[in-house]
């Protein structure tokens, strides 16, 4: 495992774990719309490494295991904590555009960061096989990633679960974005792939105001 996958696991487990504990804590470092509109910016990064439970880190820590390496491999520490951290704001961003209006609306994970590692993995290999549960079908990674997109602007829609579908969307955008910037070859992995992420994210940012009922 590379180090800085380690360092990022062991700060989650560390910052979630108080958060468990400590509810003065976690309330103080989630991310909560009236508080960062009242000028709390750092909330948009700390709920970052907070999560609700242990199914929730150890779901996100996997996530980030599994396809992080890839990303630390083909870019190197800097860049894959640009895609980390970038990925991580990209999602509460877009939550805090989403949700502007629900000053109560709160979230937490690391979920906005993951999927824009997830996303990047994807881009840089498209034809890697990704396993969607509960569907146990091997899935080319273009096929996961397209398919990852339509279901969360399905769930922001739909409000399906307790799950923030926004965060996990807009740090797939970050993913998708900085992954382009950094190394634009990747359009060449798959042309098509690329081309159709992207003329749906083109498609959040003109009508994603009308994704909320």
């Amino acid at each position: 495992m590379s180090q800085i996958i380690l360092i990022l696991i062991v700060a989650n487990v560390l910052v979630s774990y108080k958060g468990f504990n400590d509810l003065v804590f976690f309330d103080r470092y989630k991310f909560q719309v009236q508080k960062i509109l009242g000028g709390e910016k750092l909330r948009m990064l700390t709920s970052g490494f907070l999560h609700v439970d242990w199914m929730h880190l150890g779901f996100n820590m996997y996530a980030l295991y599994l396809f992080g390496k890839v990303v630390v491999v083909n870019f190197g520490i800097p860049y894959f904590l640009l895609i980390y951290v970038g990925s991580l704001v990209a999602g509460s961003l877009y939550s805090l555009y989403q949700h502007k209006n629900e000053f109560y609306y709160s979230a937490v994970g690391a979920s906005g960061a993951v999927s824009g590692i997830i996303f990047s993995s994807i881009m840089l290999y498209p034809d890697m096989e990704l396993i969607m549960l509960p569907i146990p079908i091997p899935l080319p990674g273009y096929i996961f990633g397209i398919g990852y997109l339509l279901y969360s602007i399905y769930g922001m829609k739909n409000q399906v679960g307790n799950v923030g579908h926004s965060a996990h969307l807009g740090g797939a955008i970050g993913g998708y974005v900085l992954t382009l910037l950094l190394k634009p070859s990747v359009i060449g992995n798959n042309t098509l792939m690329i081309g159709i992420i992207g003329v749906i994210i083109v498609g959040l940012f003109l009508f994603g105001d009308k994704l909320k009922k």
